[in-house]
């Protein structure tokens, strides 16, 4: 299965953004893009004069590198939304948010995205009372996200019990930081899902 295996690290400062891909390291002052604020290269201080299609591609890249996603499977998130009634950029959001590990991250059981699907993928989370190890599956109202009982003692998830209520949860997740349970109320509208991306842009983008 590809993925990317270089510095996270590198892509916030190619975005020249933070994109929190490393949990608690992007709050502290060893984050790279507190000392060099400027995208990596030798080239990375000049300036560049930022095309319509390079702002439409950095966009792009951006909502991708957040919620962990390859260039193929992006592309048929947004095949999706195009199709589906509505406000296409919205609902390419409203389909990255309901993704397994961004619920199980949004709920504050991991510090970052990339620790969340490694959760998935070890068999730590069940939804509906069944074992669930793909990162991508998709949750519905209604549904019930735990901890699976066996995996409930491991250390991250002790201190996440310790810690909650330190990262605001999303309204349409609701957590029960004893259990370890996150119920889903609904699935998000653009008004409360808080990352960063002008998702018109990618809309633009792919548009062409």
């Amino acid at each position: 299965m590809a993925r990317y295996t270089g510095p996270d690290c590198k892509r916030c400062r190619r975005e020249k953004v933070k994109l929190y891909l490393k949990g608690s390291k992007c709050d502290s002052a060893k984050c790279p893009m507190e000392n060099r604020p400027y995208p990596p290269g030798q080239h990375g201080r000049g300036r560049t004069k930022d095309s319509e299609y390079l702002l439409q591609k950095r966009e792009k890249q951006k909502a991708a590198r957040i919620y962990g996603i390859l260039e193929r499977q992006f592309h048929g998130y947004y095949e999706e939304a195009n199709r589906r009634q509505g406000k296409t950029g919205e609902n390419l959001l409203r389909i990255l948010e309901s993704r397994l590990d961004n619920v199980v991250y949004r709920s504050g059981f991991s510090k970052s995205r990339d620790m969340a699907r490694q959760f998935v993928r070890h068999g730590h989370i069940t939804v509906n009372g069944h074992k669930v190890d793909i990162p991508s599956f998709r949750v519905s109202p209604n549904d019930i996200i735990e901890v699976r009982a066996s995996s409930r003692e491991l250390t991250p998830f002790v201190i996440a019990v310790a810690e909650a209520g330190e990262r605001t949860v999303p309204a349409w997740l609701e957590v029960i930081p004893g259990k370890l349970r996150v119920l889903v109320h609904a699935l998000p509208t653009r008004a409360v899902i808080d990352t960063q991306v002008n998702e018109q842009l990618i809309v633009e983008l792919y548009s062409k």
